[in-house]
């Protein structure tokens, strides 16, 4: 029951909030994706270790967790980054505090209302999923125009492990 509890939160936190809006593009239905891309998360890297789009493009991404470790898939620039790893270093206690198991980054918990919605470092803005070990993950987003972006995992230490990787928009 109590993983059922946690996929469930999980999940909620997770799903994008349409509304949410970036210079570089917004969250979209899977239905609307005109390609899939495959991402594998490894302890430490991305597989691509880059990824290439059209301006006007909506991609869906399936998220899939090789590794040992909680990963995030995260869009922004490096500025979303480092404002991202700021909140997820504050929450670190609550984001830890099960060790680094299956539910090492109960999300479920954190406080969401620190965070707010649109600003680009959120969980609920859309542009960031967590995906467990061993688990997949989906995030859709329809690419607006070209910008200097990565995509990351924000997870305390792993972007400055090597984690991240340049997302062209052409």
């Amino acid at each position: 029951m109590k993983h059922l509890f946690f996929t469930t939160a999980l999940a909620l936190v997770s799903l994008p909030s349409l509304a949410d809006t970036f210079a570089f593009g917004e969250p979209a239905p899977a239905a609307k994706a005109t390609r899939t891309v495959e991402v594998v998360l490894k302890d430490i890297a991305f597989e691509p270790k880059a990824l290439t789009v059209k301006a006007g493009e909506t991609v869906r991404f399936v998220l899939i967790n090789q590794g040992q470790l909680p990963h995030e898939f995260n869009l922004g620039d490096k500025a979303m980054h480092a404002e991202h790893q700021k909140e997820m270093l504050a929450m670190q206690g609550k984001v830890f505090s099960a060790g680094m198991n299956h539910e090492g980054m109960d999300h479920g918990t954190m406080d969401h209302g620190q965070m707010k919605a649109g600003d680009g470092h959120a969980h609920g803005a859309g542009n960031t999923v967590l995906v467990q070990p061993g688990q997949r993950a989906e995030l859709t987003w329809t690419f607006r125009k070209s910008a200097p972006i990565e995509f990351a995992c924000n997870v305390p230490g792993h972007y400055q492990a090597g984690m991240v990787g340049p997302l062209s928009i052409e």
